[in-house]
């Protein structure tokens, strides 16, 4: 991935996010997509905290934002690797997080690890 790529990534992730546009969100990721995330644990109850799909995605998401009407996000920092990147990010609350997500060849999003700072 090179960091072009990664930058108009990241600012498209982020722009998506904070109009709280689900189709925009959702358009980054791949139909096979897994995420785990440890918000998947504490909002679904999922014990491996992982998503399979982007159909299982969306209500996830949908979740998300219902419950967080003020969520925006602001990126912070934005490391770019093989076909991989991490961004990190601080939400208009003050915390701060970090996703790292795996490309398919034709760009979509298959894998997410989120990490989240502890308060």
């Amino acid at each position: 991935m090179t960091l072009s790529r990664a930058d108009h990534f990241a600012e498209a992730w982020i722009t998506s996010w904070n109009a709280h546009d689900l189709d925009a969100i959702l358009s980054h990721y791949d139909d096979e997509v897994t995420l785990t995330s440890p918000n998947v644990i504490r909002r679904l109850g999922y014990e491996n905290g992982t998503v399979m799909g982007k159909a299982a995605l969306r209500p996830y998401f949908e979740l998300a934002l219902a419950s967080q009407p003020k969520l925006r996000f602001r990126l912070m920092r934005l490391y770019h690797g093989v076909n991989s990147l991490c961004l990190e990010y601080e939400r208009h609350d003050g915390r701060r997080g970090a996703e790292m997500m795996e490309f398919s060849a034709d760009g979509q999003v298959t894998r997410v690890v989120a990490h989240y700072a502890a308060f």
